[in-house]
């Protein structure tokens, strides 16, 4: 089988994500071509596992201290060469085509009249339809890279047929009383001015795209963006501040990790990831740069950690087959396999949910 496959690269969670699956469909036998839009090709890093990869400009929101800046956002869409890019890219040669919000790929496949699977945490807008987006959200969640068929990831399935996140398998370690800090949606000025009350009595660790060398500032480390640093930052620190992204969430969850959030401002499935999380009780959310509550945050206690399967094998192997399998078979069977703490089983009965 060979497929293409869009991804989003605004954000490094959409990559992460793919990173996983791609390692999967590979091992299942699938010919992927990929492509990334969202961001200038210089900037995309740790790229090996999708080979010869092509970029476009596709679309994405600007973003300027923790909400998303309409008028930047709409200035520098580039709708005539958005509209090129479509046309210009043939589809006749891959048997599935595949967007993780990814509007090239995606609208591509519309004008071609090519079924296209939509797997990202975005999608889950076609099942949920949430109240929270109003209808300029609802609009841009269909339109900005629709798909015929949504495979929604998230942290529990609400009654559809959603699937568990992607992610690697992960090992804990020993928590070393550090608190990793991903905010890359907030200034760096804001997130110092947050932390250093803090300073001295906590030990924080710090990635932000602003910061180009290691270096420490009113007693916080601060790093620049590294994927295997950060990895290991996150397996053994002992809880996470970052905005509302699915990714990192579920990495934290994952490791058993306590969580405070803030979703970027106008970033409607952030929002709604916020809202999820305070409703399971999977996490602290803030919806600005909140001192008291970090406060409270940092001294509350380690949860115990969600247990997730592996997804990516599984759904490496019903994109291989054909997806001959329904989707709420696919759905059933991962959740069989998921295992949540005690407190979040409490609240999934009180909702009125089966687990």
């Amino acid at each position: 089988m060979k497929i293409l496959f869009g991804v989003q690269g605004t954000g490094n969670g959409h990559i992460s994500r793919c990173r996983t699956l791609a390692k999967a469909l590979k091992a299942a036998g699938a010919e992927v071509d990929y492509i990334f839009s969202g961001r200038d090709a210089k900037d995309y890093f740790d790229m090996n596992d999708f080979g010869n990869y092509k970029t476009y400009k596709g679309m994405s929101f600007v973003t300027q201290n923790g909400k998303i800046n309409i008028r930047k956002t709409v200035s520098r869409i580039r709708a005539f060469r958005l509209i090129k890019d479509v046309r210009e890219l043939n589809l006749d040669e891959y048997d599935t085509i595949i967007s993780d919000f990814e509007p090239v790929s995606a609208w591509a496949a519309y004008h071609q009249e090519r079924q296209c699977l939509g797997i990202s945490n975005q999608v889950i807008c076609q099942y949920l339809k949430p109240k929270e987006y109003g209808l300029i959200a609802n609009a841009i969640m269909k339109y900005y890279a629709p798909v015929t068929d949504p495979v929604g990831l998230h942290w529990f399935h609400f009654g559809h047929s959603l699937i568990p996140p992607i992610i690697d398998p992960m090992t804990r370690h020993e928590e070393n009383g550090r608190i990793v800090v991903y905010l890359p949606f907030e200034s760096l000025e804001n997130i110092l001015n947050l932390l250093e009350p803090f300073s001295q009595q906590y030990a924080f660790d710090c990635f932000h795209p602003s910061i180009e060398q290691p270096l420490v500032e009113n007693n916080i480390n601060l790093y620049p963006l590294s994927r295997d640093m950060f990895t290991q930052a996150i397996a053994s620190c002992s809880g996470v501040i970052s905005n509302t992204g699915f990714a990192l969430i579920s990495e934290a969850l994952v490791l058993g990790k306590k969580i405070l959030t803030k979703p970027v401002l106008g970033q409607f499935e952030q929002i709604y990831n916020g809202h999820c999380l305070e409703k399971l009780e999977l996490a602290t959310v803030m919806q600005t740069l909140n001192k008291s509550l970090l406060e409270y945050w940092l001294n509350q206690s380690s949860p115990e950690p969600v247990i997730y399967p592996e997804v990516a094998p599984q759904l490496a192997q019903w994109i291989v087959s054909g997806q001959k399998e329904p989707l709420s078979e696919l759905s059933r069977h991962l959740w069989q396999q998921t295992t949540f703490p005690n407190h979040v089983q409490q609240k999934i009965i009180e909702l009125g949910y089966g687990l």
